[in-house]
């Protein structure tokens, strides 16, 4: 029988029973359990009306796939390091946003010249703005650290609140920690799994879903501001000041709008739900592991990723948040072998419509883990025998460290625990 990588439990129908515990996962998610057929199994078997997440036992998969990844090809690696093409187009976006601003001064919020400019322009300029940030924060703008937070907040004044500085400490944590229950911040809370869990809530979700990754993280892990957070905050307050000032409140409101239409029901955010959810629902890993242990990250190759960053290489991104957005392609054609195996998304609007409409998906189809869980060894996702051949040890554990230490920016807390195993 296959190694259970999940915590698969049924529990006896206890009418007043509490809501599961992470220790307690329900049988409408626990497709792992061996069958059982006997009358006692069925006496007690029962559908749990209090939905909960896929709890895992191991890791997050992207560590060690990019471990094996890195010794099948090492020349992944040259792919690593920052593109010239992030600054200009975060920059002219940027601009573009600011000129439709001033355009549209003398228009009111609620016409429909507007209303239509602020969701099919603002939404796809400013979830293009959003996803900008996200490259900038993996430090692939420039090989200084200091100039890739001072382009973030530059393309940040597009948006209209302060958001990149706080953003990229809650990214660098979602890929750290990825599925930590109490620390990844993308990770929906059991109240919304409870409460939302139907096609009202679902829809009420993903219309304003801008707004629960804004202040979800307020409930379940503050940040300490740092210095780079003050300069956030007054340099994107000052340009609204001056963008107010000079050009008055219309224009504000029209970049303010954009950021909620990029973060409701328009094509490209999508990728919110698209990334983590588990759109199929958990997947039995008896006699296919590698799609059990891959299920919690999912990629979509599509056109709408030429207005996004690559953002739909996901599960590229997390096993390489040091390779850009525009060599993400190369990396997949690279390693095809670890990716080809690998569930993906055919269409984002499909999947936010499946998401509100299918019953069997919801808030809680996300995988979670208690802790960092237990390691996997790289060799569970060698699909051919001769991609275990290639990079030495050495060469391994440099591109590890070199992978972390861009991707994951100024944190080399993990780089530094890389480099104390090896000297050990």
């Amino acid at each position: 029988m296959s190694k259970s990588y999940f915590t698969p439990r049924i529990r006896p129908h206890v009418p007043d029973a509490l809501p599961l515990t992470p220790s307690e996962s329900s049988p409408s998610l626990d497709s792992y359990a061996p069958s059982d057929t006997s009358e006692k199994s069925r006496e007690i078997d029962f559908e749990d009306p209090f939905p909960d997440f896929l709890w895992m036992t191991t890791e997050e998969p992207h560590r060690s796939r990019r471990m094996a990844i890195l010794k099948a090809h090492p020349e992944v690696r040259k792919l690593m390091g920052p593109t010239s093409l992030t600054p200009p187009i975060a920059v002219a976006v940027m601009l573009t946003q600011l000129a439709l601003a001033i355009t549209l001064r003398n228009t009111h919020p609620f016409s429909l010249p507007f209303l239509a400019t602020a969701y099919v322009l603002g939404g796809t300029f400013n979830q293009n703005t959003f996803l900008a940030i996200h490259e900038i924060t993996h430090n692939l703008a420039f090989r200084s650290l200091r100039a890739n937070k001072v382009l973030a907040i530059i393309a940040n004044f597009a948006i209209g609140v302060p958001y990149a500085m706080a953003f990229k400490g809650y990214h660098i944590e979602h890929h750290k920690f990825l599925g930590e229950d109490g620390i990844d911040t993308d990770l929906p809370s059991r109240f919304e799994a409870l409460v939302l869990n139907n096609v009202a809530g679902k829809t009420f979700f993903a219309t304003f879903q801008i707004l629960f990754y804004a202040l979800r993280p307020g409930f379940i892990r503050t940040q300490k501001p740092t210095l780079w957070h003050g300069i956030n905050l007054v340099s994107i307050l000052t340009f609204d000041y001056l963008l107010v000032h000079f050009f008055g409140w219309y224009s504000l409101v029209y970049l303010i709008m954009s950021s909620f239409f990029a973060g409701s029901l328009h094509p490209c955010a999508a990728h919110f739900i698209a990334e983590h959810y588990l759109m199929s629902g958990p997947v039995d890993v008896s006699g296919m592991e590698v799609k059990g242990l891959a299920q919690e990250t999912t990629s979509y190759y599509g056109w709408l990723n030429l207005l996004c960053y690559n953002v739909g290489y996901h599960n590229e991104h997390h096993d390489f948040p040091s390779v850009p957005w525009t060599r993400l392609p190369e990396l997949r054609k690279i390693a095809h072998e670890f990716y080809d195996p690998l569930p993906a998304h055919k269409s984002w609007p499909a999947v936010t419509w499946k998401f509100i409409t299918d019953p069997s998906i919801g808030m809680w189809c996300r995988a979670k883990r208690t802790s960092h869980g237990e390691r996997l060894d790289p060799s569970v996702w060698v699909v051919k025998e001769e991609s275990s051949e290639g990079e030495s040890e050495d060469g391994v554990y440099d591109g590890m460290v070199e992978a972390i230490e861009r991707g994951y920016g100024s944190d080399k807390e993990e780089v530094e625990g890389l480099r104390r195993r090896k000297a050990i």
